[in-house]
């Protein structure tokens, strides 16, 4: 998968000044609390009985 997840705030502490992270690859970095941080989709939960 080559595109990168955009997040809109930083999971740790909320704040919302993101910039992207060469390494490691698709990583973000918060400018308020300077963690690194992935994002990862893993796919959807559908109740039973919805059609997809």
């Amino acid at each position: 998968m080559t595109e990168r997840a955009t997040p809109f705030h930083c999971p740790y502490c909320g704040d919302e000044d993101l910039r992207p992270q060469e390494e490691p690859q698709s990583a973000w970095l918060c400018a308020s609390c300077r963690r690194v941080f992935t994002v990862k989709f893993v796919g959807l939960n559908l109740p039973q009985g919805v059609a997809k």
